[in-house]
């Protein structure tokens, strides 16, 4: 645990960044100037820092923070609710089958009823591929015509709790992880990181992880490699975003065809199953159809568990991490892991693995509702340094003995 002095120093740090997060969103970060990934860090590494002293964190009274989950979701939801806690906001999930939605209301107008005491609004859509950002992006396009207009007194903060092309939160949070097992964010320059496929029976998983992912980790001088199977392809225009972060920051980003190879002298694994860009558009099709697509989401699903069956040696195991930097590489995931013999006959990572990296990945679940609480403060204040600063001073305790 840091001290009150070493917290302070962040925050100072924090102080001298050039942020232009106010009164905007937090959507994907390749969006963002690396000033704003920097004052996530900060600012996350900080609000951590200080729960665990029993300095609370609220500056929040009487608000809301609105969550939207179009899929399931259980780390993301709930790192959302704390972080919104934290920060001293109630929640209201919206549930759109109980809402006028479901009768046709507009994007616009649903934005704007649920934005009146609202500070930030949370949405994940990631079941629709070529959809989800652009229904997050329309939403937030909606409050921002609504604050200019008058219609509401604040302009709430949009984030992305997952969509079809980026899961900022999630990549925000592996990012953390591998700073405080590491150090810092400039002890990650010139470091392997392998994103690759694995195998797993389930059937439809978004490929926004690992594009989250190449999309950030190219962005810090690291090597980054992406093997997956031949069709796995992600979609890309975020593949080409990788290949251009890799040239402008320095280190690498290279594609190769076997999990062998990229986890060979690797510093850190990530392996991690998702859907083929071609599968997405065809479940987007027939999502779209209702009930009337319901026998082709049956056939597609079989045919995609069968074609992911064809590649069950793409699994995490000792006899690969042995390849790696001295056989000791950090394992990452973003769970829940497919984990061979414990939720599934065979999955994308071996028990022992798994076992040994156990607690670090739930530590790296933990550090989510930091990177979320982060956003929230960045996108509703103007100068979160000096708040911060305020709420050190103050030093009232969020729980008492």
């Amino acid at each position: 645990m840091m001290s009150n002095d070493e917290i302070q120093k962040m925050i100072k740090e924090l102080g001298e960044l050039d942020i232009d997060m106010y009164n905007k969103d937090f959507l994907q970060t390749w969006e963002h100037p690396m000033e704003d990934i920097k004052a996530v860090l900060l600012v996350s590494l900080a609000l951590e820092e200080m729960y665990r002293a029993n300095i609370s964190c609220r500056v929040f009274d009487g608000s809301l923070a609105v969550s939207n989950f179009r899929d399931k979701s259980t780390r993301t939801r709930f790192s959302f609710a704390s972080a919104a806690s934290l920060l001293g906001l109630d929640v209201q999930d919206i549930d759109e089958s109980k809402s006028q939605v479901s009768h046709g209301e507009t994007v616009r107008e649903t934005a704007n009823m649920i934005s009146f005491l609202t500070e930030v609004i949370g949405i994940r859509d990631d079941l629709f591929l070529g959809e989800g950002h652009k229904y997050q992006k329309e939403v937030a396009d909606s409050i921002d015509a609504g604050f200019k207009e008058g219609v509401l007194v604040q302009r709430p903060g949009v984030i992305n709790l997952q969509c079809d092309r980026d899961h900022p939160t999630q990549s925000m949070a592996d990012l953390l992880h591998l700073i405080r097992t590491y150090g810092s964010l400039e002890s990650l320059k010139g470091k392997k990181i392998a994103m690759t496929w694995a195998y797993s029976p389930a059937y439809g998983k978004p490929m926004s992880v690992p594009q989250g992912i190449i999309g950030l980790m190219s962005r810090l001088g690291m090597d980054v490699v992406l093997a997956h199977p031949e069709g796995y392809d992600l979609i890309p225009e975020i593949v080409d975003i990788a290949g251009k972060n890799a040239e402008k920051y320095g280190g690498s980003f290279t594609i190769v065809e076997s999990m062998e190879e990229a986890f060979r002298d690797a510093d850190i694994v990530y392996p991690k199953s998702w859907a083929p860009v071609t599968v997405m558009e065809k479940r987007t099709a027939l999502l779209h159809q209702g009930k009337a697509g319901a026998a082709g989401m049956e056939v597609l699903e079989q045919e995609c568990i069968k074609n992911n069956s064809r590649y069950k040696n793409w699994e995490c195991t000792e006899e690969l991490m042995s390849l790696t930097k001295d056989g000791k590489a950090l394992y990452m995931h973003c769970l829940p892991a497919d984990i061979t013999d414990v939720n599934c006959t065979e999955g994308e990572v071996a028990d022992s693995v798994f076992e040994r990296y156990r607690l670090p990945t739930y530590h790296e679940a933990e550090h989510k509702l930091y990177a979320i609480a982060a956003m929230m403060l960045l996108t509703r204040f103007p100068d979160v340094s000096t708040l911060l600063t305020n709420v050190l001073d103050r030093g009232e305790k969020r729980r008492f003995e």
